[in-house]
């Protein structure tokens, strides 16, 4: 089982492996105010295993991140953009929004 760690940063770029997209950017008005990036497991960059994760994710109206379900992609990977989207945060709304995260992971070319 690899080691996720992840590392907290304040809206700063993805880390050079990875990237996260909201697919639903134009139709949320929800504003991410704090991400944790996804940790890239060591053995799978050096064995150049990389790929897209698709996340669910249910926001609270406060704005903290109530559920994750993995909807995709290497179980590996997508456990460790999960364990990171759980620390997000993002500003209050009038009710509960759902949308769809997907985190690709670059392997080193």
């Amino acid at each position: 089982m690899a080691l996720c760690l992840a590392i907290g940063v304040f809206l700063l770029p993805a880390a050079p492996g990875q990237k996260a997209e909201n697919e639903n950017a134009d139709k949320n008005p929800r504003k991410l105010v704090y991400k944790v990036e996804p940790q890239y497991p060591a053995e799978l960059k050096r064995a150049y295993i990389g790929g897209m994760v698709r996340l669910d994710v249910m926001i609270s109206p406060r704005g903290t991140v109530q559920t994750v379900s993995i909807a995709g992609g290497n179980p590996v990977l997508a456990e460790c953009a999960a364990k990171a989207v759980r620390q997000w945060k993002y500003a209050p709304a009038d009710a509960e929004t759902s949308l769809r995260l997907n985190v690709k992971f670059d392997p080193p070319h």
